[in-house]
């Protein structure tokens, strides 16, 4: 029996309290960590969302992705989790925080590659107390009905009940990976030690790929089950990425059909595509 789909989840309906600003919105090197962490979920999965408190529904940053909001309020990361279990009862979540600056995809990768589907969760033990790390783990369908239990019990600490739960626990390969940051002190110490990490990269050519944001309207959102992706692709233009997706995506409109606009400007299907682009595909709009 195959393993249930495994959708995505960035936790952002926390109050940053200790922060006194909105992590999802803090950057490094010019993105944000939101746009961080779905550039890292997004292709690793089939679906990701960002989670959200009701009165976070129009925030841009997050509107610009698929959101799921909290059904029960002010219940913290669990929350977050609840509603997505309860929103796609049937499928696996791998549930991140927004908040891991260091985060890298290998861990993600091994994280996957180690998903045991048959228990509650899959997830890291902590370097600290050897107890299953919640904000960078896979919740299995199962898991909905211990979380609602123990939500009823009054418990809401996501570590508390996986501790208490059927949990494959894995060795962290990179130590840094979930290191948190929630104060302006961590903050700053962080950007330093990203900063002094970055080292310069050789221009972008075919055999690398081109790291692009896709965004979808319409039918093809519909089809493509979600709004927007980031990927890593060899196509060299429009034409070429469309076709690329049209194979992953199962997308059926034809490209004769569509408009294309890179970086908000209609273009040509043959103009060559940099990375960083953002491309948007229109299918025709019905009215009358």
């Amino acid at each position: 029996m195959s393993a249930p789909e495994l959708y995505g989840l960035v936790l952002t309906g926390g109050r940053s309290k200790r922060m006194q600003r909105d992590k999802a919105n803090l950057e490094y090197a010019g993105r944000s960590q939101l746009a961080r962490a779905m550039e890292l979920l997004t292709p690793l999965v089939a679906r990701s969302f960002v989670s959200v408190r009701s009165d976070q529904r129009q925030d841009p940053q997050r509107a610009a992705y698929d959101t799921i909001a909290d059904i029960r309020q002010e219940l913290g990361p669990i929350g977050g989790i609840h509603a997505a279990l309860h929103a796609y009862p049937d499928k696996g979540w791998l549930v991140l925080a927004c908040d891991l600056p260091f985060l890298d995809r290998e861990t993600l990768q091994y994280l996957i590659a180690q998903r045991a589907d048959t228990r509650v969760a899959t997830a890291f033990r902590s370097s600290f107390d050897g107890k299953p790390e919640p904000l960078c783990a896979i919740f299995e369908p199962r898991s909905r009905q211990i979380i609602e239990h123990s939500l009823a019990q009054g418990q809401q600490c996501p570590r508390a009940i996986l501790s208490l739960s059927d949990v494959e626990l894995l060795d962290l390969p990179n130590a840094r990976a979930l290191d948190n940051i929630n104060t302006g002190a961590e903050y700053a110490a962080a950007q330093a030690a990203l900063g002094s990490m970055i080292v310069a990269s050789p221009p972008t050519t075919a055999a690398t790929g081109r790291r692009l944001t896709v965004r979808y309207f319409a039918v093809l959102r519909e089809q493509a089950g979600r709004s927007t992706e980031q990927l890593e692709t060899q196509a060299a233009t429009p034409r070429e990425l469309y076709d690329e997706l049209r194979r992953r995506r199962g997308l059926t409109l034809a490209p004769e059909f569509l408009r294309v606009a890179v970086n908000d400007e209609f273009g040509d299907w043959r103009s060559p595509l940099s990375d960083g682009d953002t491309v948007v595909f229109l299918p025709p709009v019905a009215g009358g």
